[in-house]
């Protein structure tokens, strides 16, 4: 790539370095990380595996539960493969463009993940503050409009970052201080002004994630309410516990988000912490969901145990 006073002019490559300032331990990090990607792949396969073969499972809640195993899948395969190779094989070379590819499918999945939080919160209100009303609304159409909108608002909001990331022409450096291609860690090798970029990312942000939030939190004010109105304190809490499995996936990805987002802006936090939060974030919740759901829920673990059950016998 051509360099005109340690500046550099549309650089075709870039280079990763993984975890500043933890090189020297990167290669028995990639471990763990590899253990939770292991974790996720096989949890999310299993989970859809289930889903399809059951019956029962052929409900709103587990059809948005589907979509979500498949944007974890689609995490871990747009993360894991080239950091293990920083981590394991020095492999830090990147093309420019490959780069870009990786933001926008990294940022647009977790887009659509978070707007499948907000579709299985609307269905839990629903089931319970109108379920005699719940299979005429929530229909097969209406979920596949859902999830096509979904989808489509992730993919046209975060596809015009990196549209806005190739027009910038001049960088100071070619080495991104990260483990894989985030926006802002792009947007700081920039050696032009990048205001624009920078505010179209935290509106990206604020009305994906931010509007979600908002939106699941009155969901769940109103679910609140409708439950205590209920006469039988045995009611309130199966209707409560309908609602567990999501509320933990909720929590964990929405406040390992908001912390990774705002120390990487406006916080003092050191870069090998923020690196190590952020991929935490992006990981570990797809290794938790199938976990939680698998735990929570009684029909996946009536299959679970029915599978185990059919394997035992078979093998006597």
């Amino acid at each position: 790539m051509g360099s005109t006073n340690m500046s550099y002019l549309n650089p075709k490559t870039v280079t990763l370095i993984g975890i500043p300032g933890m090189e020297h331990v990167q290669f028995w990090i990639g471990f763990p990380f590899l253990g939770v990607c292991l974790v996720a792949l096989l949890g999310n396969s299993f989970l859809l595996t289930i889903i399809m073969i059951e019956p029962r499972l052929h409900q709103p809640m587990y059809i948005f539960l589907a979509v979500l195993a498949v944007t974890d899948l689609g995490l871990c395969v747009a993360i894991a493969p080239k950091m293990l190779a920083i981590f394991w094989f020095g492999s830090c070379s990147m093309a420019f463009d490959a780069c870009l590819t990786q933001l926008f499918f990294i940022h647009a999945l977790q887009g659509v993940e978070s707007g499948i939080l907000l579709a299985m919160a609307f269905d839990r209100y629903v089931a319970i503050c109108d379920p005699l009303r719940h299979m005429s609304i929530l229909t097969p159409l209406f979920l596949v409009r859902m999830v096509l909108m979904v989808a489509v608002r992730a993919s046209v909001l975060v596809g015009v970052l990196p549209i806005l990331l190739k027009r910038l022409q001049l960088f100071q450096s070619a080495v991104i201080a990260h483990s894989y291609c985030e926006h802002m860690a792009v947007v700081k090798l920039a050696a032009e002004d990048v205001h624009v970029n920078k505010s179209y990312g935290l509106f990206v942000a604020f009305a994906i994630l931010g509007l979600d939030m908002i939106f699941v939190f009155i969901s769940y004010i109103l679910i609140l309410r409708a439950v205590f109105l209920l006469p039988q304190k045995r009611a309130r809490l199966k209707a409560l516990n309908t609602c567990t499995s999501h509320i933990v996936i909720f929590l964990e990805f929405y406040i390992l988000a908001f912390f990774s987002f705002f120390s990487h802006r406006f916080g003092q936090v050191p870069p090998y912490a923020h690196i190590l939060l952020s991929t935490i974030y992006l990981l570990v919740p797809p290794a938790l969901n199938p976990i939680v759901y698998g735990v929570k829920t009684k029909e996946i673990c009536r299959r679970v145990a029915r599978m185990c059950v059919l394997k035992q016998e078979a093998g006597e």
